[in-house]
């Protein structure tokens, strides 16, 4: 179980630990690119426990000459490499352009979309996550989580929902009954992003995000 301490990895003589983090947690055809861009701009790396708010951050102190960027330890390599780029873009646009521009204005998805370029790639993201990555990025959105159908293809691959055996609603059969925050529901019918829903023991109907994690009932 990882502390609650940050995982520190400092700018001198730490070449070796940022490259052996990237290698964990990132896909194999991704860590030499994101190595690169570390060492190109240095700035302190900090992986962090879980934040329900927020999967990284880039952190500006006036006070200090070297920035920070943080990343959830928790996040599949995907979103793990994602995440990181975007805030490496925040760092880019910050160094750039100074404080007063937005947090996601122009300067930064121009930053973000030239960095996440050279990985838009089969050979690092699998196809089910390129196609929406490729479309999230035209015009990327302050999170991946704005963009439900990337969001949805990126979950695919967080152990917390092949551990629990968990589905997205919108893959599951008509007529087929689930749970979901320990209330069980039969899916009825689809209306375009929401699913119509029967709750099994109030007998009223519900319309549910059809990206809604559910577990499926089984006979």
């Amino acid at each position: 179980m990882i502390s609650s301490s940050l995982i520190i990895f400092r700018l001198m003589n730490k070449d070796q630990k940022f490259y052996e983090a990237f290698k964990k947690h990132l896909p194999e055809g991704a860590v030499n690119y994101c190595f690169d861009l570390w060492k190109a701009d240095p700035f302190n790396f900090y992986i962090t426990r879980e934040r329900q708010t927020k999967l990284g951050d880039f952190r500006y102190r006036n006070n200090q000459k070297v920035q920070t960027i943080t990343i959830n330890h928790n996040l599949n390599p995907y979103q793990f490499l994602i995440t990181y780029v975007h805030e490496v873009a925040h760092y880019r646009a910050f160094n750039k352009y100074g404080t007063k521009i937005k947090p996601h204005g122009i300067e930064w998805k121009r930053a973000f979309q030239e960095l996440l370029d050279p990985l838009l790639d089969p050979h690092i993201f699998p196809r089910d996550i390129l196609i929406p990555l490729k479309r999230y990025i035209i015009n990327p959105k302050a999170s991946t989580g704005a963009d439900p159908w990337l969001m949805m293809e990126l979950r695919k691959f967080d152990e917390e929902i092949k551990n629990m055996d968990l589905q997205f609603l919108q893959q599951i059969k008509v007529g087929s009954q689930f749970e979901i925050s320990g209330r069980v529901f039969e899916k009825l019918e689809v209306k375009r992003t929401r699913v119509l829903c029967l709750e099994i023991n109030s007998g009223r109907k519900f319309l549910i995000s059809g990206h809604a994690e559910v577990k499926l009932k089984k006979d």
